[in-house]
């Protein structure tokens, strides 16, 4: 993370921006506060693998593709909203604010597309929005001071989780932009993580946990009907057999999150005080994600709100 700058030094960037930089075409624009947002589009299908491995160039500008795909709707929108002079400088108020808040850049564009517009001509994105500490997470082994630290919260989850499983590879997920993508692993090798970097499609078992919102076992990677071909030779070559998944719920049942355990021989199962510990993680850590988005990334968007309206100023 850059280091923090101040108001006065983010309304000059943005505005450099509009000075030195060409000016972008627009796509799919927001509407004005108070009308109905226009849905984001959606990304088109990408290059096909020949056979049931990627090669490394198409993971590549899959993943870049995917990757730019939020960020670039998040500028759209706040170049319309705030009658920004050019797409840069909306990028340069995204890039900013997120370095401020110690938000990932992708979440907070996330944040823009998902969260409705601030009334017109309002100087505070939530107005009395009510403000609480981050819940307990009894079962996570966290440092003093790091118990409002995403990175530092999914970190102790998967740690917690490879405790239970008692193995050592494992990823977590996070629900961004309407798939999930990787946030963070262990033991899992380069191909598997590039190639899992953003799912978005249902033959995988953690999207099939994720749209069930239950937990989810594959015994035998090799035989299991859940995947297609190229997702399971992507599983096997990191040296997986087996997998369960773990739904990272909200209090209302939202998922926000899957963590994920892999195996090297097939599984005969979990005890049921394992499935009892991992399912008391996922409710404890999705109930500390929703408290991170309406308390973290909301201070975030207020932010980049007001910083947006000193630049057009």
């Amino acid at each position: 993370m850059l280091p923090a700058v101040g108001v006065e030094e983010a309304v000059a960037v943005v505005r450099r921006a509009c000075q030195t930089a060409l000016e972008l075409p627009m796509g799919h624009l927001s509407q004005h506060p108070g009308e109905e947002a226009a849905p984001a589009s959606a990304p088109g299908p990408g290059p096909a693998p020949q056979g049931p491995r990627w090669e490394q160039w198409q993971l590549d500008r899959r993943n870049r593709r995917l990757g730019h795909a939020g960020v670039a709707r998040a500028q759209d929108i706040l170049a319309r909203r705030y009658r920004l002079e050019c797409a840069d400088a909306a990028f340069e108020l995204l890039k900013t604010s997120s370095q401020r808040s110690n938000v990932k850049l992708h979440t907070l564009a996330d944040a823009v597309v998902r969260t409705p517009a601030p009334d017109r001509d309002a100087t505070t994105w939530f107005p009395g929005r009510a403000r609480s500490g981050p819940p307990r997470l009894p079962g996570l082994r966290l440092e003093a001071g790091a118990h409002d630290s995403q990175g530092a919260v999914l970190k102790a989850t998967l740690h917690r989780l490879l405790t239970i499983t008692q193995t050592p590879m494992g990823n977590v997920q996070l629900a961004e932009s309407g798939r999930l993508h990787l946030a963070g692993h262990t033991g899992l090798n380069k191909y598997f993580t590039d190639f899992f970097a953003f799912v978005e499609t249902p033959t995988t078992l953690c999207a099939q946990a994720a749209s069930a919102r239950r937990q989810a076992t594959v015994r035998d990677v090799g035989t299991a009907a859940v995947f297609d071909e190229a997702s399971r030779r992507a599983i096997l070559q990191t040296g997986s057999r087996a997998a369960h998944s773990v739904p990272l719920t909200s209090v209302k049942g939202r998922v926000l999150g899957m963590i994920s355990s892999h195996h090297e021989r097939p599984l005969t199962g979990f005890s049921r005080p394992q499935l009892t510990a991992l399912h008391q993680t996922g409710s404890d850590v999705g109930r500390w994600l929703s408290w991170h988005w309406d308390t973290v990334v909301l201070d975030a968007l207020e932010r980049l709100h007001a910083e947006a309206l000193d630049a057009c100023r």
